[in-house]
C-alpha cells in the first residue's frame, strides 16, 4: 500500500507503537502575498507529489491530483488488503462523497489543517516536508506500497513514526523540495490551504466551445427514450465508464461518462454505484459528461474518442441494423446484469463484437489499467510478453450463430454475479470456472462440427481501417503492465486469439464486474476464472497450428504442473494453413504480420525480432550510425544475460534510458525485462516458476509503461561501454559500481531534474495519451 513521493502520506506508526509527544509546530515565514493554489501550489504538487499520490494505490489514499483530494486528506484504511473478509465501503473521489464533512464521516483526516498559532504550522503535510528539508539524505530501502505501514492521523503518531524512521520525510526516499517550493507550500498551508475560487472552479469544470456542442449531441443520443437507444446507451456506458473521453475538437479537455440524477443543463449529480451495471436506484436517470479537472496520470489515462466519426460508427453498428429481438428494457437484476450475453442478447453479436474490435486497444488496456492500479488480479495470471490477435467477425461462429451463446448462457456467467462479498471458501473450485471449462469444450466441439478442415489465415481479423489494432503486444512489468499496438519485441513464448465471447467475458470479469473494495474471495474467484480465460485464448491460437504440434506446445507453456489440471481441449479439426517449417508458431506469426494484416495499420516487426534463421548479432566494433546502436541493443538482449537476473532481483522490470546525442535530439529507449515463467498457474510462490536462464529483454524506442523502475542517463559516447557492460555483466561489485554510474538513484541530488526531463519528453511526444508517470515502484534502495 505505500510509496510516497512528496507531501504526504502522513505516514506511519507501526501498529501497537506507543504515542509520543506531538511534533513541535514548524516555524513559517508568513508570505507577503496570498499564495495562489492553481498558479503556485498545484504545479508543485503535480511534479513532486501526484507522481506517487494518485489512484487506488496512493499511499494512505491521499490523492493530490486535485484540490478536492488534498482537502479530503488521508485514511488508515488500505484498499489493497489481501486478507479482507468483508467488503470495504468505496472511497472514490468525486463519487462516494462530495464534501469535506462527508469524508470526515468516512474516517479521512486532514493533512493540511493547521492548528498552530500565526507563523507556525502543525499540519501533517508540512511536518513531513519540513522533516525532509532538515534530513535531506535518503538512505536505506523505500517500499511505499508495503503492507506493514499505517498512516499517522495526528502529530503525536507522526512524531513516533519519524523517531523510529528519521529518514522518511516527504518526498518518500527522494530528494527534498527546493527551498522556494517548500516556502510556497508552507505559505499556502499557513494561510489556510485554500483552493480555487468559485469562479476558478467554474472554469475548471466548464464545458465550452465545440466540446459543448458534441456533449449535447451525445447526451441527446444516450438519453433518447426510444428503446433501441436506451439499450445501446447502457451497453456503451458499461464499456466506457472508465474512459477519458475526448471529442477531438482541438481542446485539451477530457471527460468521463457518468450516470446522473439530473438531466442536461443542470449540474451533474453522480449516482455512486459500485459497478456500471448496478441498479441506479432512481428513475429516471441520465447519462452525462463531466469534465475531468484532476491532473492526468498515465496509469489511469485510457483515451476514447467520441467525435463525429465515432457518432456515425455507433449509429451504423447499433441503431441502423435490425436487432435479434424487438428492443426492450434490460433488467437491473444482479444476475442478469452481470451476464452481458443475457443482458444484451437482443443486440446483434456482430454489432457488439465489431465495437470491441474497433476499440480493441482501449478494451484490453482496461484489463490492466482499470479498477486495479496495482494490477495483481489481472497480471500474475499472464506471461511477461505475449501477442494478442482476434477472430474475424465473419469467421466467429458465435457471431454467425447467436443461438449458441443463448444455448450456453448459463456457462457464460462470471464470479462477479455473486457481487463483492464472495466467500473465500466458495472461491476455490468455484462453479464459474467449471462453467468456463464446459463452455470452452462446447465451443471447440461446435467449431469442429462446422469446420472439420480447420481455419485459415483469413479467419484472423486483419483490421478495417488504418487506426485499427488487429495485433497487440502485452508486456507485464511484474506488478504493472502495458498494452501497445502491433508486435513489439522478439517472438513471445505464447500468443492468444480472442473471439467475441472471450473478449467480452474478460472485460466483464476484470473490469465491469470487478470491485477493488471486494473481499479476498471475490478477488480470488476472479483470478481463478482468468486462468480459464487465458487457457482459452492460448488454445484458440493453437487451433491454427498443425494438429500434431498443439498439445506439445501447450505442455511446454504449462511446464511443471499437472496437465490434467489445465483441461486443454483441442478442437477436433485441422488447419488450412500450409506449413513448410518445423517451427509453425513462428511461421504463422511471420506470415500473419507480413502478408495478412492490413498494411495501412503500419504493423510490422521491430528491431528486437529475430526472423527464422537469424541469430543475435555480436556487439559492433564501432558505433557511428543508428543501425550500429540498434544492433548493439539487439546483441545484449539474448536470453540468460546475467544483467537481466541482476536487475530483476532489484525489482527493475522496465527502465527508461536517455541517450544524449550532440547536435541531434536525444533518444529515448525503454529497456523491458521479461521474466521467463514455466507456467502462470501459480497463486503463490511465483519464484518457483521462474527460469532466469531464459530471461531476456527488449529495447523499445520511446516510452513503455506507467511505472518506471529506473532511469538511465548517458551520452552517446558512453553507449559502447554501457552495452559492453550489459553483455558481460557478471554481478561482481565492480560491475555493479559501473552500472550505478549510468543509472539514476532515487537519492541522487539531480533526481528531479532527470525525472522532469523524461516526463516533459513523454508529454511532448504523446500529447493525447501521456500523463504523469508513477514513481511508487522506482528502484527501492537509496544510496
Amino acid at each position: 500500500m505505500n510509496k510516497w513521493l512528496l507531501l504526504p502520506c502522513l505516514l506511519v506508526v507501526i501498529i501497537g507503537g506507543c504515542a509520543q509527544k506531538p511534533l513541535p509546530p514548524v516555524a513559517i515565514s508568513i508570505p507577503s502575498h496570498k499564495v495562489d493554489y492553481l498558479q503556485e501550489v498545484k504545479p508543485i504538487l503535480d511534479k513532486r507529489c501526484v507522481v506517487c499520490h494518485s489512484c487506488y494505490n496512493s499511499p494512505c489514499q491521499l490523492k493530490l491530483s486535485s484540490f478536492e483530494g488534498a482537502d479530503r486528506g488521508a485514511s488508515k484504511k488500505a484498499i489493497y488488503d489481501s486478507s479482507r473478509l468483508q467488503t470495504m465501503d468505496p472511497s472514490r473521489l468525486f463519487i462516494d462523497a462530495q464534501t469535506t464533512e462527508q469524508w470526515r464521516e468516512k474516517e479521512f483526516f486532514s493533512v493540511t489543517q493547521n492548528r498552530a498559532a500565526d507563523g507556525f504550522s502543525d499540519s501533517l503535510m508540512l511536518q513531513l516536508l519540513n522533516h525532509k528539508m532538515e534530513h535531506p539524505k535518503s538512505t536505506g530501502s523505500y517500499f511505499s506500497e508495503a503492507n506493514d505501514l499505517t498512516c499517522s492521523k495526528d502529530s503525536a503518531e507522526l512524531g513516533s513514526y519519524l523517531q523510529k524512521h528519521p529518514n522518511r520525510g516527504m518526498p518518500f526516499g527522494f530528494p527534498p523540495l527546493k527551498k522556494e517550493e517548500y516556502s510556497i507550500i508552507a505559505g499556502w498551508i499557513v494561510q489556510g490551504a485554500h483552493g480555487p475560487s468559485v469562479a476558478e472552479q467554474r472554469i475548471l469544470t466548464a464545458i465550452d466551445g465545440l466540446d459543448k456542442q458534441l456533449v449535447e449531441q451525445w447526451e441527446t443520443f444516450l438519453n433518447n427514450p426510444k428503446l433501441k437507444y436506451v439499450v445501446t446507451a447502457r451497453y456503451l456506458y458499461e464499456h466506457l465508464f472508465l474512459a477519458h473521453i475526448t471529442f477531438k475538437t482541438g481542446s485539451d479537455a477530457f471527460y468521463e461518462l457518468v450516470r446522473s440524477r439530473t438531466p442536461f443543463g443542470r449540474p451533474v449529480d453522480v449516482i455512486p454505484t459500485v459497478r456500471p451495471y448496478d441498479d441506479p436506484g432512481t428513475a429516471p436517470f441520465y447519462y452525462r459528461f463531466r469534465r475531468i479537472h484532476s491532473t492526468i496520470v498515465h496509469k489511469t489515462h485510457m483515451v476514447f474518442p467520441l467525435d463525429g466519426e465515432q457518432y456515425a460508427r455507433i449509429n451504423a453498428l447499433f441503431i441502423e441494423p435490425k436487432w435479434l429481438q424487438e428492443p426492450h428494457a434490460v433488467s437491473f437484476d444482479p444476475v442478469v446484469s452481470a451476464n452481458p450475453f443475457a443482458a444484451f442478447e437482443q443486440i446483434p453479436p456482430r454489432s457488439r463484437y465489431q465495437f470491441l474490435l474497433d476499440n480493441a486497444n482501449y478494451i484490453i488496456m482496461t484489463f490492466i489499467r482499470g479498477p486495479v492500479c496495482k494490477g495483481q488480479v489481472a497480471l500474475n495470471v499472464i506471461n511477461d510478453h505475449f501477442w494478442v490477435m482476434f477472430l474475424d467477425p465473419d469467421h466467429d461462429l458465435t457471431v454467425r450463430h447467436p443461438g449458441f451463446l443463448k444455448l450456453h448462457s448459463s456457462d457464460l456467467t462470471m464470479p462477479s454475479e455473486e457481487g463483492s462479498g464472495y466467500r473465500l471458501f466458495n472461491a476455490l473450485g468455484n462453479r464459474y470456472s467449471q462453467g468456463a471449462v464446459r463452455f470452452y469444450k462446447a465451443r471447440q466441439d461446435f467449431y469442429a462440427s462446422y469446420l472439420y478442415q480447420g481455419q485459415g489465415m483469413d479467419s484472423i481479423w486483419k483490421g478495417n481501417r488504418a487506426a485499427d489494432t488487429p495485433l497487440l503486444t502485452v508486456f507485464r512489468h511484474f506488478d504493472s503492465a502495458s498494452v501497445h499496438k502491433g508486435v513489439l519485441g522478439g517472438l513471445p513464448h505464447t500468443a492468444w486469439v480472442m473471439d467475441f465471447p472471450l473478449l467480452e467475458r474478460i472485460y466483464y470479469s476484470l473490469v465491469a464486474g470487478f470491485d477493488v473494495y471486494g473481499t479476498v474471495g471475490h478477488q480470488l474467484a476472479t483470478r481463478l476464472y482468468m486462468d480459464r480465460l487465458r487457457i482459452e485464448g492460448e488454445s484458440y491460437f493453437l487451433d491454427f497450428l498443425p494438429q500434431a504440434d498443439r498439445e506439445e506446445l501447450m505442455r511446454q507453456w504449462y511446464h511443471g504442473v499437472s496437465f490434467d489440471e489445465v483441461n486443454y481441449y483441442p478442437a477436433g479439426m485441422g488447419t488450412t494453413v500450409e506449413y513448410t517449417t518445423s517451427d509453425p508458431q513462428r511461421e504463422f506469426i511471420e506470415r500473419l504480420v507480413s502478408k495478412h494484416v492490413l498494411p495501412e495499420t503500419g504493423i510490422d516487426f521491430d528491431n528486437n525480432y529475430l526472423k527464422a534463421g537469424e541469430t543475435y548479432p555480436a556487439l559492433p566494433q564501432n558505433y557511428t550510425t543508428t543501425e550500429d546502436y540498434l544492433r548493439g541493443f539487439h546483441a545484449v538482449s539474448a536470453p540468460g544475460t546475467a544483467f537481466f537476473r541482476f536487475v530483476q532481483d532489484q525489482n527493475v522490470n522496465v527502465a527508461h534510458m536517455r541517450i544524449r546525442i550532440p547536435d541531434r535530439e536525444d533518444a529515448v529507449v525503454s529497456i523491458v525485462i521479461h521474466r521467463w515463467h514455466d507456467n502462470v498457474t501459480f497463486l503463490f510462490s511465483e519464484k518457483r516458476t521462474l527460469n532466469p536462464e531464459k530471461d531476456q529483454a527488449d529495447f523499445i524506442s520511446g516510452f513503455v509503461g506507467s511505472y518506471p523502475n529506473n532511469y538511465i542517463d548517458l551520452s552517446v559516447e558512453e553507449l559502447p561501454a554501457f552495452l559492453s557492460l550489459l553483455a558481460h555483466f557478471d554481478g561482481s561489485v565492480e560491475d555493479i559500481q559501473k552500472m550505478e554510474k549510468f543509472s539514476v538513484n532515487r537519492a541522487d541530488d539531480n533526481f528531479w531534474e532527470v525525472h522532469d526531463w523524461f516526463q516533459e519528453r513523454f508529454s511532448r511526444d504523446n500529447p493525447e495519451t501521456a500523463g504523469l508517470f508513477d514513481l511508487n515502484r522506482y528502484y527501492y534502495e537509496a544510496r
